[in-house]
């Protein structure tokens, strides 16, 4: 295949202008994409920057090859420069192609993968709600609704989650899992989440197969429960022991798995991503064995998921946090929020580990501060980002039609001639549910625009769902209290 292959000089232009350049092309080339019936799928250019540097910029698509091959390709085409460099032949050892991996998937059982991941999905129903209020755009280009936000892990922090993961015998993306599940689970008011992971697809078995060249990474559901008394540890713990066993049949195709879910036909498993980057070979590293006369530095990559919320983890001295998002579904001020309500699960993942999961806080010191103010009756300023133009009950039918399954109201009330609390939760569908029956019966009794009603309740679930019933309708509420004289409330 002959590569499309492109050079130019950017040396009179200043940084700021190469860095203009720079970012038009890029833009471009996403934009431009691939056609699947049009080889190669892949490109290359070459810029010159300076007398000395260079910038190189590799387009090819997935289907061609993972982000784990990018290490092994490139420290092969080195291979082949050094040795013109010092005027030599080069020769590199045969690999096992690519064919061999595809032979080891077709062997692979598929009843028996079929029936590990019924179990694990068993009675999951529907996608795990982001819990982010939807925002309107009026941009239709696919490309300008991408945005990503970074965040970089203080080198205490990150050196304090690789010594707790050590100690402790688990990975460091064993605590990533498990703070995004956290972060899941407080956004969404679930106790059973379910998340996309990646995983490198590359069977030990198989011989070879680390200097294969091809697509092997694959994603897969983790289903995970914080509806437990565990503390923080043994519940990572049983984490890593579950990727243990996932790791078995992470090969299975996501179609597949879908199909053997409860989730219906047409709706995605999933609508988050977690990607942990821990390739065996980086770019800067393949060119610390070779004498090439150059160095490769600032590595920098980009792809794209079709899920509207993906955490890219780079690990490394100072952990990168990447938050890629479709910013017609979460803001930019929301996607902030929740690198820093991740960065605040994982200090209490090393700083409290003896405490239960349901008291991992996530709140930072700002929010921590806000609510506290308020518990004493201070006046807090709201941010100015938040939109004024729904009223309350419409923002809770937004809510329920985008987590319908999220538990929306819980009360605790002690039962008569006992100390024992009994607690009532309904989801936001159930009390939406509710409200409307309300509502249907107030328009029956001719209540509309105005209308003063008298509300004599305790506080109750059935309060709340009265007064939304009552906003639907745009009656007026007026509040009674039952436990005054009855001449007071008649």
């Amino acid at each position: 295949a002959e590569l499309p292959w492109i050079e130019d000089s950017w040396q009179t232009l200043s940084t700021a202008g190469q860095n203009k350049k720079l970012d038009a092309f890029l833009l471009a080339q996403r934009l431009q994409g691939f056609q699947l019936d049009q080889g190669p799928l892949m490109r290359c250019a070459l810029f010159q920057l300076s007398d000395h540097t260079y910038r190189f910029v590799w387009s090819y698509h997935h289907l061609l090859m993972d982000g784990g091959c990018n290490g092994v390709l490139i420290k092969e085409v080195l291979a082949f420069y050094q040795a013109i460099y010092e005027g030599k032949q080069c020769s590199l050892p045969p690999v096992k192609p690519y064919r061999d991996y595809i032979v080891w998937l077709q062997q692979q059982e598929s009843a028996s993968a079929e029936a590990y991941w019924r179990k694990a999905l068993e009675g999951f129903k529907a996608p795990t709600a982001l819990g982010i209020a939807r925002i309107q755009s009026a941009t239709t280009s696919a490309e300008a609704t991408h945005h990503e936000q970074q965040a970089f892990l203080t080198p205490a922090l990150s050196k304090g989650l690789q010594t707790f993961a050590k100690q402790s015998r688990l990975t460091l993306n064993t605590l990533l899992q498990g703070a995004w599940a956290v972060a899941l689970s407080r956004y969404s008011g679930l106790e059973d989440v379910l998340f996309g992971i990646t995983v490198s697809g590359r069977p030990p078995a198989l011989s070879g197969v680390d200097s294969m060249v091809g697509l092997f990474i694959n994603t897969v559901p983790l289903r995970v429960s914080l509806s437990t008394s565990e503390t923080v540890l043994p519940w990572l713990q049983g984490l890593q022991q579950a990727q243990r066993d996932r790791e078995t049949y992470s090969y299975s195709l996501l179609t597949d798995v879908q199909s053997w879910s409860d989730v219906p036909s047409g709706t995605p498993l999933f609508e988050s991503l977690l990607v942990f980057e821990n390739y065996p070979i980086s770019i800067e590293a393949a060119t610390d064995s070779l004498e090439v006369g150059f160095s490769l530095r600032d590595g920098q990559g980009y792809e794209k998921t079709n899920y509207p919320l993906t955490l890219v983890v780079i690990p490394g001295e100072t952990i990168q946090l990447s938050l890629r998002y479709d910013s017609q579904r979460i803001s930019n001020e929301a996607a902030i929020r929740l690198l820093g309500h991740l960065q605040i699960i994982l200090e209490s993942f090393i700083q409290e580990p003896e405490h239960p999961v349901s008291q991992v806080s996530l709140l930072t010191d700002t929010e921590q501060r806000q609510l506290n103010e308020i518990a004493q009756g201070k006046i807090v300023e709201v941010s100015p980002n938040v939109s004024y133009q729904q009223c309350v009950h419409q923002q809770f039918e937004q809510q329920t039609a985008s987590g319908p399954n999220a538990t929306a109201i819980a009360f605790s009330a002690s039962q008569p001639k006992t100390t024992v609390k009994a607690i009532d939760k309904l989801t936001y569908l159930q009390l939406n549910q509710q409200a409307n029956r309300i509502a249907h019966y107030l328009s029956l009794q001719g209540i509309t625009t105005g209308t003063r009603v008298g509300l004599c309740l305790e506080r109750s679930i059935d309060m709340v769902a009265s007064l939304f019933a009552f906003l639907s309708v745009g009656g007026t509420f007026v509040p009674l209290d039952p436990s005054h004289p009855a001449k007071r409330t008649n």
